[in-house]
């Protein structure tokens, strides 16, 4: 098994979790624009410790599961509910504008790294997510639950969050007035990606039987 090809494989999907406007990419643009760059990092550096920690776990709970496969047809069939509620959402019901976002307090390099950490912690997205995709790749044959193939993946993650945020950080004063990355636009983006992985999970469950 490549384990490069694994790593561009957890940076492509974490990179897919964090694109959307939310609390940890906007607070990492915020924080860049407010006090510089380098606070900046230094948050984005502590939200992809935890997204490490958070995606290992994933891989080695999606492990468990990959030996009771009845356990997961049904948390695949959940998952696929999951992703059509989200890409009806994104598609037909979001909103073009997000909601205004409280200034950050300025705080000190530390402190925005241990912010990160705790931003990230509390978002428990990324261990159901990163779970069901690990499963997902795993059922492709593209990737093992091996510990190189999972570490792989595990850095891939992590590197792409943490590249997401880099984004965010130098590039959002800049491109926040584009129309391709409008509210409306990047909900249509978000929207497609989700019904994709939808029509792919669809094919993958119609294989199985």
């Amino acid at each position: 098994m490549n384990i490069t090809f694994i790593f561009f494989l957890g940076l492509f999907f974490a990179m897919i979790g964090v694109i959307p406007p939310g609390l940890l990419n906007m607070t990492a643009a915020k924080i860049s624009l407010k006090e510089g760059h380098v606070r900046g990092i230094v948050f984005s550096a502590g939200v992809c410790v935890i997204v490490f920690i958070q995606t290992y776990l994933a891989s080695i709970f999606a492990r468990y599961l990959s030996k009771h496969h009845e356990v997961i047809g049904i948390l695949r069939a959940v998952a696929l509910v999951i992703f059509i509620l989200i890409t009806i959402y994104f598609l037909f019901i979001a909103k073009s504008e997000p909601k205004q976002q409280k200034e950050p307090k300025r705080r000190s390099k530390h402190s925005r790294f241990f912010q990160g950490m705790f931003l990230s912690g509390i978002n428990v997205f990324p261990i159901p997510y990163q779970a069901y995709m690990t499963i997902t790749l795993a059922s492709f044959g593209w990737m093992t639950f091996e510990q190189t193939s999972i570490m792989a993946y595990v850095v891939g993650a992590a590197t792409g969050t943490f590249v997401t945020l880099y984004m965010y950080i130098f590039f959002f004063d800049k491109i926040k007035g584009k129309t391709f990355t409008s509210q409306k636009n990047m909900n249509r983006i978000i929207g497609g990606i989700t019904g994709v992985i939808s029509i792919v999970t669809i094919i993958n469950m119609i294989q199985d039987f």
